[in-house]
């Protein structure tokens, strides 16, 4: 029987993504009728675990700029929809890999699948999702999008691993950290938004802008990531403050604390992220390196600096809502609490 309740629930102020979402909401939805139908299997284990990540949340940033790429170019078919779903699919195969290597408990504030399904399934069922991703690619029945998307999976799993060699690295230098990131998380905005512009057969400095506006988000997205890690609370984080501290990513806070550190300071950074010899108050004391450092300020500040690059790479473009709503999804990645 259904509980009957007397109040309305508060409403939360839309965001800059609420509104370029909604612009799309039409082909979203498809979108998502497309990745239930795909991750079906009659190996029960597979929708099961596949379902549980994808339900478990998120805003569906990356597929939703694959749909408004299109939108912006013009675009009047429905292969959007279906490389929006392979966008998702890579990125939620990559997401049950990253939580494996990761040893992750969390996801979103939510038990991990790998918590809940265990570390084999988990692999194999992102097996699975890129698989069908690939399935899905072949439709559209284009090499350009083939390529790019190919491409970005490739380049995604190369991020990964050099990631695994920079972890417990202390002499990581900024570069080497951007390169990492750049992999792993800024390719997949790039090709997303790339391949908005394939599918309408738009001039290459279309495709190319895209790239850039994509590429220079995702780099902005995950230097803004690697903050809340040290600074938000866990309820709007959706993990543990610290995880990346706990495991020993060197991350551009990291990176700025150590480089401007003391003798004595990074005696500290080598011993809980080289050895990982973490002691109780060790994330503490880590964050006041930081704060008195300005390292997780001067990290916000360069996300501001990749954010006006791919402002700028919108400028091709004719003004317009689609148009409009991507720019201000530049500042709420970087102004985000969670």
């Amino acid at each position: 029987m259904a509980v009957v309740t007397n109040f309305e629930p508060k409403r939360r102020k839309s965001t800059p993504l609420d509104d370029l979402t909604a612009l799309v909401a039409e082909d979203l939805s498809a979108v998502n009728q497309i990745i239930l139908d795909r991750m079906q299997s009659q190996v029960e284990m597979i929708p099961q675990l596949a379902g549980y990540l994808i339900a478990a949340g998120g805003k569906r940033l990356r597929p939703v700029l694959t749909l408004a790429a299109a939108n912006l170019c013009g675009y009047q078919g429905e292969h959007h929809r279906l490389l929006a779903a392979v966008v998702e699919f890579i990125h939620s195969a990559t997401l049950l890999h990253d939580d494996v290597v990761d040893e992750s408990d969390l996801r979103r504030g939510m038990a991990s699948a790998n918590a809940v399904f265990g570390n084999k399934a988990s692999v194999l069922v992102g097996d699975f999702l890129f698989s069908r991703a690939f399935e899905m690619m072949v439709e559209v029945q284009s090499l350009d999008v083939l390529r790019i998307l190919s491409g970005a999976s490739a380049i995604i799993a190369e991020g990964e691993v050099l990631q695994l060699r920079t972890t417990n690295d202390t002499e990581t230098s900024e570069q080497a950290y951007l390169e990492v990131i750049k992999g792993k998380t800024a390719e997949l905005f790039a090709a997303a938004c790339r391949v908005g512009a394939v599918v309408a057969n738009r001039p290459q400095a279309e495709e190319m802008a895209l790239y850039d506006y994509g590429m220079n988000l995702g780099i902005a997205f995950q230097l803004v990531d690697d903050v809340l890690d040290y600074s938000a609370l866990q309820a709007k984080l959706g993990k543990t403050v610290g995880d990346d501290f706990r495991e020993g990513k060197i991350t551009l806070p990291v990176v700025l604390a150590f480089r401007r550190g003391n003798d004595e300071e990074r005696a500290f950074w080598r011993r809980v992220m080289e050895d990982l010899d973490q002691k109780d108050g060790d994330l503490e004391r880590a964050q006041a390196l930081m704060a008195r450092h300005n390292a997780l300020k001067d990290t916000v500040e360069r996300a501001r600096h990749y954010g006006s690059i791919a402002r700028d790479s919108l400028g091709l473009f004719a003004d317009g809502p689609v148009k409009q709503a991507l720019l201000e999804v530049i500042d709420f990645v970087i102004d985000r609490d969670f």
